[in-house]
């Protein structure tokens, strides 16, 4: 029996106990962020159907739209406004995307028919590889001009990328950049489609997030199977270590009955 307790080793509780506390924490993590996927993509799903309304709705007075602060669902409404562009604050927008495209964009202020100052989104340009950015682009157009466009809020950043610096910005916050040219300008901007007259600098209108899902269902499901792995590798690990402590207890057994069995050594006189 001495024999037998000796090679049995202690159920090792506390190294499963440590291990399951381990994996429900990196269960809760996974879970979490499975179900921040899924919140990703009902946000993503709310914006398509958002732009799809708005394409589909007619195009409305800039007036009527930039009452208050832009908000998400305010996005990608057309409008239309009339003015004067103000050639002086023009900017290049630096390290843009477009339709797949990387290049940059320009932004002008518009002193609009009701007195107030909208930034304008002329558009968007290529860059082309071994390229630098231009330090500056083709005046807007002079004189009366009306622009129909898309509602854009501003984009938020570290000071850096919003504050204009030697005529370029890295993002169009309309705060910032009003701040910087002393101009009171609306919140939000205006991303211009159609220029009349037409605009001459040759810009590529901006395009609307394209209406898919994107990946945010698969990564969901992805983080809850790393959950269930987790689960099923400890559940693997306490079933190999019984397996590994039969065995063991086996061989202890086997080794005490076959001692048990051989007979002792007789001493000669």
């Amino acid at each position: 029996m001495t024999a037998g307790r000796a090679g049995r080793e202690p159920v090792p509780w506390r190294r499963w106990l440590a291990l399951l506390a381990l994996v429900v924490v990196v269960v809760a993590a996974f879970v979490n962020l499975g179900r921040w996927q899924l919140d990703r993509l009902d946000q993503r799903r709310d914006t398509n159907a958002t732009v799809v309304a708005h394409e589909q709705a007619p195009v409305r007075p800039y007036e009527e739209v930039f009452v208050r602060p832009i908000a998400e669902e305010d996005q990608w409404q057309r409008v239309s406004v009339s003015g004067t562009y103000d050639p002086a604050g023009q900017l290049v927008v630096r390290y843009r995307s477009n339709a797949g495209q990387t290049g940059w964009e320009v932004v002008a202020p518009l002193r609009a028919s009701d007195g107030r100052v909208v930034l304008i989104d002329r558009g968007f340009k290529q860059r082309q590889p071994g390229t630098d950015f231009p330090a500056a682009e083709a005046a807007p157009p002079t004189g009366p001009v009306t622009v129909v466009g898309y509602v854009r809020r501003n984009e938020q950043g570290a000071a850096l990328a919003t504050n204009p610096t030697s005529g370029s910005v890295r993002l169009i916050n309309s705060a910032a950049i009003g701040e910087a040219l002393g101009l009171d300008l609306v919140d939000g901007y205006i991303a211009a489609l159609e220029t009349t007259p037409a605009d001459p600098g040759g810009f590529t209108p901006i395009a609307p997030p394209p209406l898919d899902e994107g990946p945010h269902l698969s990564y969901a499901l992805q983080w809850f199977t790393f959950s269930l792995i987790a689960v099923g590798g400890l559940y693997v690990f306490i079933r190999n270590d019984l397996r590994d402590r039969r065995k063991a207890a086996a061989r202890a057994a086997a080794r005490a009955a076959a001692a048990a069995s051989t007979p002792p050594a007789t001493q000669e006189d």
